[in-house]
Order: structure tokens, then C-alpha cells, then sequence
């Protein structure tokens, strides 16, 4: 059975995505990122299935080095999330506008060493401008509309 709240959380992050006018997004699909992709469907967004976190990482930044808007990949949790590492500290050097959404394991299993969990926060903070833990969908859609400011202004510093 999924969690509603989930499903509620992905609806809200795909609205935003449609509202700054998200073409496409990449990504390649896991067990934990599934509600983002159920809420996907209903969306107009074109989602590039790719055949690994890596290729989908490097896709979004060539996307937006090409296009001048950001780029957009998602992967699942932990090991899929690990696979951008790469890509994404790649964009950040280049400072290139990249949004980056990764599934999480239930955050009451946080801590139980279960499954696909890894601290991915800490593991993106040093190369990003931000890094949320979102688990509330009014404070994800407020996280996310700051994040797009952020990123039409351009890394500076």
C-alpha cells in the first residue's frame, strides 16, 4: 500500500516542476522514487528513461548547458543516489543549473541500517548549493520554489 503522504509530496514536486515549465527530466526508476513517478504519468513533463543514475545526472547537465535552463534528473535511493555523485559535483564545478530529486527510505526506518540507506546529504552537501531531506509537502514546495530561484540566479562566490 503507498504512503499518501508521499504520493501527496511527488504530486506537489511535479505541479512545481510544470509551473517552471520542467520539459524534460531523466532518470532511471527504483522502488523508492516510485510515487514521484506515479505523479509523473499525469504530467505533460517528458521523462528520458535512462539506463543508469550516471547517464541520467550527465543528460540533465548537457540538457542545461544546451538549453540555459535547468536541468532535471531523478534517481532512487542510496546506491542510485550515489551513482549522480559524479555528475553532479561535474555541474556544480561548472556551475551549471541542476536539480537533482532522489527517493529516501521511510523515515521510520532512518537510522535501522535497512536497505538502500545512506546519508545523502551529507554525502551532496560539499557539492551543492543546497541539500533537503523533504518530508513534508508544504515545506517541499517551498524548498523546491527556493531551489529554482536559486538556480535561475546562478552559483555565485
Amino acid at each position: 500500500m503507498q504512503n499518501t503522504a508521499k504520493i501527496k509530496l511527488a504530486d506537489a514536486l511535479v505541479k512545481i516542476l510544470e509551473k517552471e515549465e520542467t520539459k524534460f527530466i531523466f532518470g532511471y526508476p527504483g522502488e523508492q522514487i516510485l510515487p514521484f513517478y506515479q505523479a509523473l504519468q499525469k504530467s505533460s513533463i517528458n521523462h528520458v528513461l535512462m539506463r543508469h543514475e550516471q547517464g541520467a545526472v550527465h543528460a540533465a547537465d548537457g540538457y542545461a548547458r544546451a538549453s540555459s535552463q535547468p536541468g532535471v534528473c531523478v534517481a532512487t535511493a542510496g546506491p542510485g543516489a550515489l551513482n549522480m555523485v559524479m555528475g553532479v559535483a561535474t555541474a556544480y564545478k561548472d556551475s551549471v543549473p541542476l536539480l537533482v530529486i532522489t527517493g529516501d527510505v521511510p523515515s521510520q526506518f532512518k537510522g535501522e541500517n535497512v536497505f538502500q540507506e545512506v546519508d545523502v546529504n551529507s554525502v551532496f552537501h560539499p557539492i551543492t548549493l543546497q541539500t533537503h531531506l523533504i518530508d513534508d509537502p508544504q515545506k517541499g514546495i517551498t524548498i523546491i520554489k527556493e531551489a529554482f530561484l536559486t538556480l535561475k540566479k546562478g552559483k555565485t562566490g
